[in-house]
């Protein structure tokens, strides 16, 4: 990584830190309030770049499932830069499929070598090991330099 970079990714997990204990709430995005793992992620975007790249619609919790359609899948690759998994760094976005057949419907943030930051219904966000999260992965994505945003 280059040093911009670098200082975005130390950026990026010094906010996802900043969210650890926020209870888990349906669409939410405050930290310390509420926030789903969409909600964590947009609220470190808003952080990194002062507002969030498009408004997000009503979703139910079972979206993926009622739709089939990779929602998440699209819009990271709207907005942030696709990453390899062999790749994957602290401060990336990863997405994450319940079943192989599924769309892709969780995130977190890798906070470190095996670690993510993420919010999951139940709980409140958290730093993990990936665990059993890592053959889950469907699309690591990378914050764009504030330069390069679209």
């Amino acid at each position: 990584m280059s040093a911009p970079t670098d200082m975005l990714a130390a950026r990026v997990v010094e906010e996802a830190r900043r969210w650890i204990g926020t209870p888990y709430l349906h669409q939410a995005s405050l930290c310390g309030v509420g926030c789903d793992c969409l909600g964590l992620v947009r609220g470190i975007w808003r952080s990194v770049y002062g507002e969030e790249p498009e408004a997000v619609p009503h979703y139910s919790a079972d979206w993926a499932e009622a739709s089939g359609i990779e929602h998440l899948l699209m819009a990271g690759h709207r907005h942030f830069l696709p990453v390899d998994t062999d790749d994957m760094a602290a401060g990336d976005v990863v997405l994450f499929r319940w079943r192989a057949h599924w769309p892709a419907k969780h995130l977190g943030v890798v906070s470190g070598e095996g670690s993510m930051i993420h919010a999951h219904a139940g709980a409140v966000v958290a730093e993990v090991h990936f665990g059993i999260w890592a053959r889950r992965i469907a699309q690591v994505f990378r914050f764009p330099p504030p330069a390069e945003r679209g």
